[in-house]
């Protein structure tokens, strides 16, 4: 029988064997160390450093590390990121953060058939278009298949019957090239469709976007005189533009047209348009064929007519006047009102909506619906105002390393939210640029137009001279907000937050 041990006796062989196991811990450690101080460059005289740092020697616990803090969760497109901070045991947090992904990343092929989506589908299919959307589109596609298909052989005749070339070789070579520059203009079309709900509350500039590139199209057709030899990439390039031309143009007919009609006669309106149009265009035609005979110059009247053309689409555009407020109507109804007190009239603020801005030009810095790794740097600026949204579904701030005022969104925004947030933005906007003007203006004596192109590009207030504009914003928002609604309404304005474009971005509970 094997010995009974008494728990005097126990006691002291879990002791001994604790002991032991320590000093081979020990010794481990030591001759560890001592490798590294052999290995070390002699030449470079190595601090000195403890065999073992306190917390080995008593028990041999691990050294404590700075204690990781989830301050926010984000969700976009069903996707979730923690953002981690690092406190140390006095409570301070780091100045940097990282965002930790809570799934793994996309399947390719899921990629691939999201971005294929993203194409061929409007925005929230199927909840989006009514049952008869799909069975309409594959009938749509089966048509416009058979249709490709016959272009090659039409095309092939009817350049045969005028002569283009007596070989049939040559003949479907030059059919070839002709159905390679259509195509590559279907392909820009298919591209440039991809814009989707920016067809909705942009379409002014889009429309006249389409028409600049409608004329650009026209004059790389007319470069082809002078280059022959590259009439393929030449009229590929421009047929490119023109079909994104026609786009905008067939994408933004039928929310114009709607702004004009009044009941149930848009298809009425949208007719005697179109007829106005190609009775318009038949009368140019003679015109031009009159002029032709005369020789004139082709680069003077060329550029006599695009002039014509793109002062036509402007003004064309700057008389529709849509109800609805998108970013640029709204940008012109809250700045109107923040300096004045007053909404403009529906026909004011279509007048005052900026159509064309050059490629070059600043937006307005205002990002509605951002990531939050875009609005803030450090952990301290979120902890810092955070307090001041705690009651709203919204938190509105400002990144001066990046000169943007930025509006995130908390996953319980409604629609109006949405629009409270924008109104916010644009205020927080106003008090921080006012502050800037003011002490631009100290500098310079300069009159205002200048004054205020020369404030867009001069640097933003830093971190630490925001707070108290975003605080006095909030107390402005909260008593004028209401304000602001009832006056757009009472001058027949119509607000939504999708025509405003916000980010799908989410702020939401954080997830461990």
């Amino acid at each position: 029988m094997a010995p009974i041990q008494t728990p005097t006796r126990a006691r002291a062989s879990a002791q001994s064997l604790a002991t032991s196991q320590d000093a081979r811990m020990l010794v481990r450690e030591t001759m560890r160390l001592s490798a590294n101080l052999a290995s070390a460059n002699t030449n470079l005289a190595a601090p000195e450093t403890p065999l073992l740092r306190p917390e080995m020697r008593i028990g041999l616990v691990s050294e404590s590390k700075p204690e990781a803090r989830v301050i926010c969760s984000e969700e976009l497109d069903g996707r979730r990121w923690n953002y981690v901070v690092e406190a140390d045991p006095s409570g301070s947090f780091s100045r940097s953060m990282h965002a930790v992904a809570l799934q793994t990343p996309k399947n390719p092929i899921d990629e691939l058939i999201s971005f294929i989506r993203s194409y061929v589908v409007p925005e929230g299919f199927p909840d989006s278009v009514s049952p008869s959307y799909v069975p309409y589109m594959k009938w749509r596609a089966l048509k416009h298949f058979f249709g490709g298909a016959m272009g090659v052989f039409t095309t092939r005749s009817l350049l045969h019957s005028v002569g283009m070339s007596g070989n049939g070789a040559a003949s479907a070579a030059v059919a070839v090239n002709w159905v390679l520059k259509d195509g590559a203009g279907r392909l820009g079309k298919m591209l440039f469709s991809r814009q989707g709900k920016k067809f909705d509350y942009d379409l002014k500039q889009l429309r006249f976007a389409g028409d600049l590139l409608m004329e650009l199209g026209a004059g790389i057709e007319l470069a082809t005189t002078a280059v022959p030899h590259l009439f393929l990439p030449f009229a590929c390039a421009a047929n490119i533009a023109k079909n994104v031309a026609a786009v905008t143009s067939t994408s933004t007919r039928a929310p114009i047209y709607k702004a004009f009609a009044k009941g149930e006669n848009i298809g009425d309106v949208t007719a005697k348009g179109e007829c106005v149009g190609n009775i318009a265009d038949l009368l140019g035609t003679g015109l031009s064929i009159m002029m032709s005979k005369h020789n004139p110059s082709l680069v003077a009247t060329f550029s006599l007519l695009s002039c014509g053309y793109v002062l036509s689409a402007y003004k064309e555009v700057k008389s529709v006047v849509l109800h609805t407020l998108n970013k640029a109507r709204f940008t012109v109804a809250v700045e109107s009102f923040l300096k004045t007190g007053q909404v403009p009239s529906l026909k004011e603020g279509n007048l005052m909506e900026k159509i064309f801005s050059p490629p070059w030009h600043k937006d307005r810095p205002i990002v509605l619906g951002s990531r939050f790794k875009d609005a803030f740097q450090e952990p301290a600026s979120f902890l810092a105002i955070e307090p001041l949204f705690e009651k709203e579904r919204y938190i509105v701030t400002y990144n001066p390393l990046k000169g943007y005022v930025y509006a995130l969104l908390k996953d319980q925004a409604k629609p109006d939210d949405i629009l409270k947030a924008a109104f916010h933005a644009y205020v927080l906007l106003h008090f921080i640029q006012a502050s800037t003007r003011r002490g631009f203006s100290k500098k310079l004596d300069i009159d205002q137009s200048e004054r205020d192109d020369a404030l867009l590009r001069s640097p933003m207030p830093t971190i630490g001279d925001f707070g108290a504009h975003v605080a006095e914003s909030c107390r402005i928002v909260s008593t004028s907000y209401g304000m602001f609604k009832k006056k757009a309404a009472e001058q027949g304005w119509t607000m939504s937050d999708s025509l405003l474009n916000p980010g799908r971005a989410r702020i939401c509970s954080p997830m461990f």
